[in-house]
């Protein structure tokens, strides 16, 4: 009896193992149209979570780093870089042949105080604050040249209503550090493409803003590749209408779109103003974590519905949208748990906290258009 077990169990073994080796990818059912990736923790990129390593080796073809290239990490202090960990990224990259992403070399978050101060806290003058983001875009642009295929120049540089936010960069250096920032990029590696990275580029003040940006840039001869909108989503906004707009409103000026931080909050969200500004920060509620032991069945067939129109929208558009990347690989590590509400259980992304694949992963795989047609 227990030998019998012992085959039907092996059998299974073999079929099971059979099947997910048939199963469509995502990167291969999106061959031709755009790439598919995922935003990568140490935890993926060194090796030591192999369940999401086998997700991430076998679904995409394309990596961005969380927080690996973010200044603080990389240049936490004034001659001090640390590039261990965005080292192992781009290794990772490299042996996985990944389309490679570098997340962001401009950013108003994330920026150690020193970079904007001198030694006695005072703010530095324009040509400091220059000659510092010249040096660190150098550096680290310079590092990977050839290996970094893309770059997230500039991140969040706009207000929701289009206007330039008034970073410490802006302040500082004026409304040309954005120009700067391309330039000392393009300077360091010709070769690789340039990103002006935002969220809520659906609503249209702010995609007028960026559009207004990206204008510019170009009437200059700044060399930007495209845009990335990053697309922290909920279950009802942006509408897939929005979405189509602001692919064609920014295919029209001639550049690139890429979806760079996917995810779909299935939460109530704390207030009106939907955003993805990381400054938000909403006391914990329990009506705001509904689902803390799971997802009712009604919410998970919403979902995949929600990401079933969401790529067949991305998908009318293949070669003008050329990247879709979901912030994440698996629902356990997904910064959606922590914000703007810290300690909530969120469902946004395609793998559940088992690194199993979801519903919705199937019909993003459905979504995809046909080979040939």
């Amino acid at each position: 009896m227990r030998r019998s077990l012992f085959f039907v169990v092996a059998f299974l073994g073999i079929v099971f193992y059979a099947t997910a080796q048939n199963q469509p990818t995502l990167k291969d059912a999106y061959q031709g149209c755009f790439m598919v990736g995922a935003a990568l923790n140490p935890a993926q990129f060194s090796g030591r979570d192999q369940a999401e390593d086998a997700i991430i080796t076998a679904q995409f073809n394309t990596t961005t780093p969380e927080n690996a290239l973010k200044w603080e990490v990389v240049h936490p202090q004034l001659d001090v870089y640390n590039f261990s960990p965005a080292d192992q990224y781009v290794q990772f990259g490299q042996e996985h042949h990944m389309f490679i992403i570098g997340h962001t070399l401009v950013w108003h978050s994330q920026v150690p105080k020193w970079v904007f101060e001198d030694a006695n806290g005072n703010p530095v003058s324009r040509k400091v604050l220059l000659a510092r983001m010249h040096d660190h875009i150098n550096t680290v642009v310079g590092r990977y040249k050839g290996r970094v295929k893309g770059w997230d120049v500039v991140n969040e540089a706009l207000n929701e209503d289009g206007s330039l936010r008034q970073s410490r960069w802006m302040k500082i250096i004026g409304e040309d550090y954005i120009e700067k920032a391309f330039r000392f990029a393009h300077e360091a590696d010709p070769e690789a493409q340039l990103y002006y990275n935002d969220y809520s580029l659906e609503n249209e003040a702010k995609r007028k803003g960026a559009l207004d940006l990206v204008r510019k840039l170009k009437a200059k001869g700044v060399p930007i590749t495209g845009v990335g909108v990053q697309e922290h989503v909920s279950m009802d906004w942006p509408t897939t209408d929005q979405i189509d707009a602001t692919i064609t409103d920014f295919a029209k000026l001639g550049v690139k779109v890429m979806f760079t931080e996917l995810d779909v909050d299935v939460l109530p969200w704390p207030n009106s103003q939907q955003t993805a500004d990381v400054s938000l920060n909403v006391a914990a509620d329990p009506k705001l974590n509904p689902y803390p032991s799971g997802l009712p069945d009604s919410v998970q067939d919403a979902l995949t519905k929600r990401y079933a129109d969401l790529f067949r929208t991305y998908a009318k558009h293949c070669g003008t949208v050329t990247r879709v990347t979901f912030w994440g690989v698996s629902d356990k590590d997904s910064w959606k748990n922590d914000w703007p509400v810290r300690g909530r259980t969120n469902y946004p992304l395609l793998f559940d906290r088992n690194s199993q694949p979801k519903p919705a992963f199937n019909a993003v795989i459905q979504a995809a258009p046909k080979q040939g047609s």
